[in-house]
């Protein structure tokens, strides 16, 4: 277990995950956590990323800051997902390096693997199969995550770790129709349906592809679970040039399955309708979380109770989401 008075650098801690983790140490009893917004530092920086590093001198780090956004967003912003990615990490796992930082967790994603992978996806399907076009250069600026703290360790002799998350939803999402993701997007499209009684809601796509998702809570926990492990307890599960961990709930769900569990929740009764002129993207995303399972974790927020809960928050918060 990491020792309690450690300063802890959460990296992204006003994102969906980032907050999530700060929350989860703070209830774990870690006192020692240092912040930093976006203002007052900016991570694709490299001379003051490194000044914070020798400033502030943490111990352990979680990378959780990213530039993110569905497949909207990915499609057209892939130059800024590539580049803001691979310099915000760069940045980071060298410093950390440089600064003697003892553990470090980089977030990555399920985007990761190829599009036509073997489900449920192994982490050794990594690197095996062309990505999903919609958003590769995201995911080729995550697989340099992972590849990055692969090298320090092998070559430094580091403690830098790698989780995968699958989708993620919960509080602190991001809720705009323009870059959200599918969870708060549909949210946002199913309560301004209910509240302006329109007679259907359109869906993007056939409404056939599955996604596995996961509360960012879960994630917290699980990153937290990781970080906790020994060195040795970590290398028993991996290897040094497959070092990653996927995260999830090892279930997925068909995304027209998941509009009328939507529905259900907001209390919306109107018609779904399916929109077949846009992207379905990749047709399954389910991750194998064996490797996880063995080291002793498993997500434990059912994904029903999950959306009313995020429901919940977004009812709560309506107001600042205007802004």
């Amino acid at each position: 277990m990491m020792e309690r008075n450690q300063k802890i650098y959460v990296a992204g801690h006003r994102g969906m995950v980032g907050s999530a983790i700060v929350r989860r140490l703070q209830a774990e009893g870690y006192p020692n956590i240092v912040t930093r917004t976006h203002r007052q530092l900016d991570l694709t920086d490299q001379r003051a990323v490194r000044a914070f590093f020798e400033e502030e001198r943490p111990e352990q780090v979680y990378l959780a800051a990213a530039r993110v956004g569905g497949i909207l967003a990915n499609n057209s912003y892939p130059a800024e997902f590539i580049h803001q990615n691979l310099m915000i990490e760069a940045n980071v796992i060298d410093a950390a390096w440089r600064t003697g930082v003892q553990r470090l967790l980089f977030l990555g994603s399920s985007c990761i693997y190829p599009k036509l992978a073997r489900q449920p996806m192994r982490e050794s399907e990594l690197l095996t199969g062309p990505l999903e076009p919609t958003n590769e250069p995201y995911a080729v600026a995550k697989i340099a995550g992972i590849k990055l703290c692969e090298s320090y360790n092998r070559q430094y002799g580091t403690d830098f770790r790698s989780v995968m998350p699958t989708n993620l939803y919960g509080p602190g999402d991001n809720f705009d129709l323009q870059n959200s993701h599918v969870i708060p997007a549909l949210l946002r499209k199913f309560h301004q349906a209910k509240i302006d009684q329109a007679p259907f809601v359109e869906v993007w796509g056939s409404g056939k592809p599955r996604r596995e998702f996961l509360h960012v809570d879960d994630m917290a926990d699980a990153c937290v679970f990781v970080m906790g492990l020994s060195r040795e307890a970590y290398q028993s599960h991996t290897q040094p040039m497959c070092s990653h961990i996927n995260v999830g709930t090892g279930e997925d769900i068909a995304i027209a399955e998941l509009a009328e569990l939507m529905g259900e929740v907001v209390g919306y009764r109107g018609e779904i309708r399916y929109d077949t002129s846009k992207p379905d993207g990749t047709p399954r995303k389910l991750l194998d979380v064996s490797r996880l399972a063995a080291m002793g974790w498993r997500a434990r927020i059912d994904l029903k109770e999950g959306l009313q809960q995020t429901y919940q928050w977004f009812l709560a918060h309506q107001q600042e989401l205007r802004t």
